[in-house]
């Protein structure tokens, strides 16, 4: 951290990272069609905001300066208002300075030039527009996380947010949060935007430079919630059906057994076999809602369960919601349709090993055998390999391997579900 005393004639080498500074002006972006790279739409290429002098700022990549062409050397100083911490200071004839920190801090901008000051510009969202982006493509993680941006709108009610994320999530909530924009990434136009925050999962990011902690210590959705600067206590986001009917007469449990990488699954060679067996002696009828009947890759498929009826396929979500609205419990691993359970206000068991309680919601149903290996999604000693479908850090290729769930026995899951309320009533 830059101290507030030091010299603005300090080489810059001898700074602290906290920002970068540029020796040209980027030009401003004109293009009609926004530059989408990986999960998010790039910012403009010039700051968004005019300040005096020539001088351009904004929060779209962090707090990002302009300076132009000056016979003086303009001196720039960064500070976080909350902490009252000079973050970064320098001085140049003309340039780009943005600082490290791309989540939520709110800056104050202090520009002099000479012994004048031209421009302090304190962090205000009030009648700004505001983007929060989303990736594509995820059903448990958007859901884990948009209830965060919605916090972020109840404390900031002056601004005007939009949320960037896929068609079908904006289909669940367009209609119950009015006061939220909501776009798909090609629709978004970075050029009218004050501030920009970008919500994922940043595994290699040791620096903090786009969380302010790593995401494996605080849970896969509460990250939102440092990321957006909002309280990370977490809320499932209300979802709104244009169906809502019941889609059986009879009682009946919702199951998933499928997810995108084997770590994720239940290993347990006839665990599934055995608990529908054990549902259906109790009177249930066993939905499976998977999207895919079989998944897998190269000589490892997965199956629907043996005695469940099929409902997978490529269905709508809202289709989805309204089953798990209407039964008595459902039953799945750490993937998306969890998460639309949970929302659903649906009782959740989950099975998961590789992952620690506390990367996912709150459910006291959860099941994990702490007797063997787990919890490696949460060790932040390993990398997480999304192109290895059967991903075991600490025992591939052994007889260990995938033990965290193949050792959660069918007992276990029957003891977890016996607790639920009304249980075979």
């Amino acid at each position: 951290m830059r101290k507030a005393d030091a010299r603005p004639g300090d080489d810059l080498k001898k700074k602290d990272k906290t920002a970068a500074v540029a020796d040209k002006q980027p030009a401003r972006n004109t293009s009609p069609t926004p530059d989408v790279k990986g999960n998010f739409v790039a910012p403009s290429a010039a700051p968004t905001q005019q300040g005096p002098n020539g001088i351009r700022y904004d929060f779209n990549d962090g707090c990002r300066v302009v300076l132009p062409e000056a016979r003086d050397d303009w001196f720039v100083r960064l500070r976080d208002v909350t902490t009252n911490n000079v973050l970064f200071e320098t001085a140049l004839k003309s340039g780009f300075v943005a600082s490290s920190k791309k989540y939520y801090v709110p800056f104050e901008i202090e520009v002099r030039n000479g012994d004048a000051e031209v421009m302090r510009h304190q962090f205000d969202l009030n009648g700004q527009c505001v983007l929060i982006q989303f990736p594509v493509g995820t059903l448990g993680d958007l859901i884990a996380w948009f209830p965060y941006a919605a916090k972020f709108a109840r404390q900031h009610p002056g601004c005007a947010l939009t949320c960037s994320m896929g068609a079908p999530m904006i289909a669940l909530f367009k209609t119950r949060y009015p006061r939220i924009t909501f776009v798909t990434p090609e629709e978004v136009d970075p050029a009218q935007f004050y501030a920009t925050y970008n919500i994922g999962l940043f595994f290699t990011d040791e620096a903090n430079v786009s969380q302010p902690c790593d995401f494996r210590h605080v849970g896969l959705h509460r990250t939102a919630g440092y990321i957006l600067g909002v309280d990370p206590d977490e809320t499932p986001p209300e979802i709104e059906l244009q169906e809502t009917s019941r889609p059986i007469p009879e009682k009946y449990v919702c199951i998933a057994a499928q997810s995108t990488t084997q770590c994720k699954y239940w290993n347990n060679p006839t665990g599934w076999r055995e608990l529908v067996q054990f549902l259906k002696d109790h009177g249930y009828r066993v939905i499976c809602i998977d999207q895919k009947a079989t998944h897998g890759t190269g000589t490892v498929w997965n199956h629907i369960p043996y005695g469940s009826e099929d409902e997978t396929g490529d269905k709508p979500l809202a289709e989805r919601a309204r089953w798990l609205k209407h039964a008595d419990f459902f039953i799945g691993l750490s993937s998306g349709l969890s998460w639309l359970a949970w929302a659903m206000g649906t009782p959740v068991v989950m099975i998961s090993g590789f992952t620690h309680p506390t990367n996912e919601f709150h459910t006291p149903f959860r099941v994990i055998n702490y007797h063997t290996c787990n919890s490696c999604w949460n060790d932040v000693r390993v990398m997480f390999d999304h192109k290895d479908f059967l991903w075991c850090p600490r025992h591939a290729g052994t007889p260990r391997q995938f033990e965290c769930t193949r050792l959660i026995t069918t007992e276990q899951v029957k003891h977890v579900i016996r607790r639920i309320p009304g249980f075979g009533a």
